[in-house]
C-alpha cells in the first residue's frame, strides 16, 4: 500500500507519512542487524585457525537460516502471542500473522515489518555461541542447538522482556537487547563451551593455557568494523520508528564503544607490555554490548563511563575464563556478550532515567538462571544423542575437511595446528 492509498483510504496525510517513515526506518535497522551476521562470521573466522574457517562460516549462515524458519513457526508466537501468566505466549503457532490486529498491524507496524525486525535479533542471539564452541563442535549438533535456542530459549526470555511478560510489567528496561540478545547468547556460550571441553592442546599438563593465534587478524578486525557500523541499526533501529532521539541513541552507542576500545587498549598495553589487537577490538564489542540496554536513557558522559568500565571488564573476564576457570572460548564471546551484557543492563539501573536498579538486577539474575538451565538440558541431550564433539583426529585435521570436504584455502598447504 502506497502513501496515496493510505490517504485515499481515510488516513490523515501526516499520520500516513509518519507510518511509512516508521516502516522504512525499522526495515533499515533490520537489514543492518542482518548484516551483523557477516561481522560475526569475520570475527570468528579471523580469530580462529584456518583449518576451521569454512566450518565457522557455515555455522553463521545456518544460524540465520534455522533461526528465520523456527522463529517464524514457533518462536515468534511464544514471544508475542497471547500472554500466559507473564511467562510465554500461547497463540499464533505456525500462523504468526494471525497475531496482527484487524488492520494487519502489531505494535504500530505492519506485522511483516515487526516480524522481520525480531527475526534478525533472534538470529543474532544464536550466532554468539558459534565462536565460543568453535573448532571442535559437530556441525550436526550445532544445527540442533541453533534451532533449539530459536524455539525454547530466546523467545521465552524475550517474552518476559519485550513481549509483555512479567519483567516488562515490573519496568525492566532493556532497550535493544544487552540481556535479551547478548547475555542470552553469552550464557548459552558459557554452558556450551564448558560441556564441550577445551580444544586439544589448549591446556598443558600443568593446566596452563596455551595461545592459539587467529589465522587472519585483518579479517577479524574487519568483522568488528562491520559490527560497529551495524550496531547503529541494532540500537537506533530499536525505536521502530523515525523518532527525534535517533541521534542521541547513535551518540551514546558510539561513545560507549569508543571509550571501551580505548580502555581495553590501555589496559592490555599496561598488562602485556603491548597493545593487544584482539583484546582491543573485543573491547569495542564490549562497549557496544554494554550500552545496548540503556542507550536511550543515559547521557553521553554516562555512556563514556559505561563503555570505559566495560572495556576494562572484558579484558579481566576473558583472562579469568581462559586461565582461572579454564573454559576455552576462542573468541571471547562469554566475556563480551555474557558478562558485558549483564553489566550494561545493571548499569542502566544505575544511570538510566526512570530505571530501577533492583528490577534490573532481578531481571539479569532471572534470565541467567532460566537460560543456564535450558542450555544445560539442551546441550546434555544433544551430547547424549548425536554427540557434541568431533573425534580427536577430526579436530586435529580440521573441521573443514571432515565436516564439509571443502578447505577454506585449497591452494595453501596448511599445517594442521593452524
Amino acid at each position: 500500500m502506497y502513501l496515496s492509498d493510505l490517504i485515499s483510504g481515510g488516513m490523515d496525510s501526516a499520520a500516513a507519512t509518519e507510518l511509512l517513515m516508521n516502516i522504512m526506518w525499522t526495515l533499515v535497522g533490520a537489514f543492518l542487524v542482518y548484516f551483523m551476521q557477516a561481522g560475526f562470521a569475520m570475527v570468528e573466522t579471523g580469530f580462529t585457525r584456518a583449518k576451521n574457517a569454512s566450518n565457522i562460516i557455515m555455522k553463521n549462515m545456518m544460524d540465520f537460516v534455522l533461526g528465520s524458519i523456527f522463529f517464524f513457526l514457533i518462536g515468534f508466537p511464544l514471544m508475542f502471542g497471547s500472554d500466559l501468566g507473564g511467562v510465554f505466549g500461547i497463540s499464533g503457532f505456525f500462523n504468526p500473522t494471525s497475531l496482527a490486529d484487524a488492520d494487519g498491524m502489531m505494535n504500530g507496524l505492519p506485522v511483516g515489518v515487526f516480524m522481520i525486525f525480531h527475526t534478525v535479533f533472534c538470529a543474532t542471539a544464536a550466532t554468539i555461541v558459534s565462536g565460543a564452541m568453535a573448532e571442535r563442535t559437530k556441525f550436526s549438533a550445532y544445527l540442533i542447538y541453533s534451532a533449539a535456542i530459536s524455539i525454547f530459549i530466546y523467545p521465552v526470555s524475550g517474552h518476559w522482556i519485550w513481549g509483555g511478560g512479567w519483567l516488562s510489567q515490573m519496568g525492566f528496561h532493556d532497550f535493544a537487547g544487552s540481556t535479551a540478545v547478548h547475555m542470552v547468547g553469552g550464557v548459552c556460550a558459557l554452558v556450551g563451551a564448558k560441556i564441550l571441553g577445551p580444544r586439544i592442546g589448549k591446556y598443558d599438563k600443568a593446566g596452563k593455557a596455551q595461545a592459539f593465534p587467529g589465522h587472519n587478524i585483518p579479517i577479524g578486525v574487519l568483522g568488528v568494523f562491520i559490527l560497529w557500523f551495524c550496531w547503529f541499526g541494532f540500537n537506533c533501529g530499536s525505536t521502530t520508528g523515525a523518532a527525534t532521539n535517533l541521534g542521541d541513541i547513535a551518540m551514546t552507542t558510539n561513545l560507549a564503544a569508543a571509550a571501551s576500545t580505548l580502555a581495553a587498549l590501555i589496559l592490555t598495553w599496561v598488562k602485556y607490555g603491548k597493545p593487544d589487537v584482539s583484546m582491543t577490538v573485543n573491547g569495542s564489542l564490549a562497549g557496544l554490548v554494554a550500552i545496548t540496554a540503556g542507550c536511550d536513557v543515559v547521557t553521553n558522559y554516562e555512556a563514556l563511563i559505561i563503555g570505559a568500565l566495560a572495556g576494562i571488564l572484558v579484558v579481566l573476564v576473558i583472562d579469568f575464563v581462559d586461565k582461572k576457570i579454564k573454559i576455552d572460548d576462542p573468541v571471547g564471546a562469554i566475556g563480551v556478550h555474557g558478562f558485558c551484557g549483564a553489566f550494561g543492563t545493571i548499569m542502566t539501573g544505575v544511570f538510566g532515567e526512570g530505571c530501577n536498579f533492583g528490577v534490573q538486577c532481578l531481571g539479569v539474575v532471572s534470565v541467567i538462571a532460566f537460560v543456564a538451565v535450558m542450555a544445560i538440558i539442551i546441550f546434555k541431550l544433544i551430547d547424549a544423542t548425536v554427540g557434541l564433539r568431533v573425534s580427536s583426529q577430526e579436530e586435529i585435521d580440521g573441521l573443514d575437511i571432515h565436516e564439509h570436504g571443502v578447505p577454506a584455502y585449497p591452494n595453501f598447504n596448511l599445517h594442521r595446528d593452524r
